[in-house]
């Protein structure tokens, strides 16, 4: 298996997301629309480096990723209806991932035993939101969680594949995070969401984009 990582897109990452934690921090409008899209382009571009057009897995791995890079886009603004975009393109990424793993080869006991913790994410997240969420955003919210839940249970189905590790951290990771966003959204707005929610998500992508180099000869 190979253990060298490109370099461009490991230095890139490295600065751009604490420049946008800074940013973030600081409230500093021009530097998250400068540094947010770079982050994205960060785990592309480690997606590429590694491989990713060269195996079924890592081209569906790569649709997921552009479909969350898309979404990283439409958050950007702070609006109710790019946020609901930015929630279709994030759910279509989940899709993908599914997908992703499914393609490399799942072990349905495997899915099985990991969909009891993403069942129980699913209870959590279920009952700790929907006291704060309008009849507008119920449907679309509780279709997102269950779109994690199913994502979760899928990586935990490459168990015995070579991507396991870093799929599985990787999806967790990313589902975690969006705890972040839904409470910045829907229960407190607070600089310290971002604190810990944007470098576990661009982390956990970074890892997903990673594990494509398990595969590649």
């Amino acid at each position: 298996m190979p253990v060298d990582l490109p370099l461009g897109p490991i230095i890139l990452a490295a600065f751009s997301i604490p420049a946008l934690l800074a940013s973030d921090w600081r409230q500093w409008r021009a530097g998250r629309f400068l540094f947010k899209p770079l982050s994205a382009l960060a785990f592309l571009w480690l997606a590429v480096s590694a491989g990713a057009m060269d195996s079924s897995y890592g081209r569906w791995l790569l649709a997921g990723l552009a479909a969350s890079a898309l979404g990283d886009l439409l958050l950007m603004p702070d609006n109710r209806f790019t946020f609901l975009a930015g929630l279709v393109a994030f759910l279509c990424g989940h899709l993908l991932y599914c997908v992703a793993f499914i393609a490399v080869g799942n072990d349905l006991q495997a899915a099985a035993i990991g969909a009891a913790p993403a069942l129980a994410l699913v209870i959590v997240a279920t009952r700790w939101l929907l006291p704060h969420l309008d009849a507008m955003m119920k449907v679309p919210v509780l279709a997102y969680i269950l779109v994690i839940a199913a994502m979760l249970a899928c990586a935990a189905g490459t168990w015995m594949q070579p991507v396991a590790l870093l799929a599985i951290t990787g999806a967790w990771g990313f589902a975690l995070s969006d705890l972040a966003v839904a409470r910045q959204q829907f229960v407190v707005a607070s600089r310290l969401n971002g604190l810990w929610g944007t470098p576990l998500y661009f982390g956990s992508q970074l890892l997903l984009a990673a594990s494509v180099l398990t595969l590649t000869p």
